[in-house]
């Protein structure tokens, strides 16, 4: 393989069959192919039906089996197998057989399994490699000493038309209707907002949970704001474009997140974004400009310091308040709208594409087999995977 090229490569990717929501991880997972196999590559995705992130011991025999299956063929060009972290990180007596058979599989690691700590430490030592999708999910791991090579491979963006906004100013969160992405305390914070102009749109699956999601619909018509919040589902192709273009501010508060690709997809388009402090989506949201910000703190509300933020991190907890004093910032302020819209659109054009991802994957798996091979331990001692039998 050379020059970032994966001609005769073969590939195998194992992904969760569980997962049938537009989620980020299933998003990187399928750019992440197309990049490979436009840069040459053989690639095979593999999906395994599961429980995922830990499966029943009937779902980790099928899963044990496409790991040995990924390596049997060695005559025809050393397949690569890498395993989705939903899938992989919950099963290290797998990961250790596929290892100790010869055959070990690098893991695509969207996010920590904080679960199941002693589930993940065992995997990932017995992982050929690990390729993290956020610098914040690579220093989690390295934090728990990770003997596997570590390597970040940051999401890519497709690009996009500048949004054109509207009239009211619009805003739009793009993510599954879930506890963690917090859409209750979203609303919470439109409550207080109902004296300004402003429209909103919630857009993501509603059958991921389908009970939040029924709670947040009923929260929307107790907190008034029927006129002002559309709960509009999952949305793709044109229906998705158009909520896009539509968007004058993104939101994406989730109390925990690894990256959070909707931040960069928002860039892409110009359009600015607040994310919740303290999550890997303060990194996506610095993704386009040229210096960095902090992972800990906030951004200082109004996105300054030089260079400015395409919008702000916000310290939250259980408390809307923060939040609405942000966007009712935002709604009065025409200056601070401006900077926000000019960095997002400077950020759009220094956004890597897919194309770095799939290169970087590359190049990291190419690292690690022209390397010495640095001996090391496949189990982490000292801890059970003994589970029933339904996982559980």
């Amino acid at each position: 393989m050379t020059g970032s090229r994966a001609d005769g490569l073969a590939v195998r990717l194992i992904v969760p069959g569980n997962v049938l929501h537009h989620s980020g991880g299933n998003a990187y997972n399928a750019a992440l192919v197309r990049g490979l196999t436009a840069l040459g590559a053989d690639v095979e995705v593999w999906p395994v039906d599961g429980h995922w992130p830990v499966g029943s011991e009937e779902e980790r025999r099928r899963l044990a089996a496409l790991l040995l299956a990924a390596g049997a063929e060695e005559a025809a060009g050393s397949p690569v197998t890498i395993v989705d972290g939903l899938v992989g990180l919950g099963a290290p007596l797998e990961m250790e057989a596929a290892a100790a058979a010869g055959r070990p599989a690098w893991i695509l690691l969207h996010m920590p399994l904080a679960d199941h700590p002693d589930l993940e430490e065992r995997a990932l030592a017995a992982a050929a490699g690990v390729i993290c999708t956020s610098s914040t999910t690579a220093a989690a791991i390295r934090d728990k000493h990770c003997p596997a090579p570590i390597h970040v491979a940051l999401p890519g963006t497709d690009a996009a038309p500048p949004a054109a906004g509207s009239n009211p100013p619009h805003l739009v969160s793009v993510a599954a209707l879930l506890p963690n992405k917090d859409q209750l305390l979203l609303l919470e914070a439109f409550a207080g907002l109902t004296d300004l102009p402003w429209t909103a749109a919630l857009v993501g699956s509603d059958s991921a949970d389908t009970v939040y999601a029924q709670t947040v619909r009923n929260a929307v018509t107790r907190l008034g704001l029927t006129d002002r919040v559309t709960v509009r589902g999952e949305l793709a192709g044109d229906a998705l474009e158009e909520a896009w273009h539509r968007a004058d501010l993104s939101l994406l508060i989730s109390r925990a997140e690894a990256y959070g690709m909707v931040v960069t997809e928002s860039l892409a388009r110009g359009i600015p974004v607040v994310v919740r402090a303290g999550t890997g989506a303060v990194e996506a949201l610095a993704a386009g400009s040229p210096g960095t910000a902090d992972q800990d703190g906030a951004a200082a509300p109004d996105g300054g310091g030089e260079p400015a933020l395409p919008g702000a991190a916000v310290v939250l907890g259980a408390d809307p308040s923060p939040l609405a004093l942000v966007l009712r910032g935002w709604l009065t302020d025409p200056e601070l709208r401006s900077r926000w819209r000019d960095a997002a659109l400077a950020a759009r054009n220094r956004l890597p594409g897919w194309e770095a991802t799939a290169r970087t994957v590359l190049d990291s798996i190419e690292a690690d087999r022209a390397g010495p091979g640095v001996p090391r331990k496949r189990t982490a001692p000292g801890h059970s995977v003994a589970l029933p039998a339904d996982g559980q």
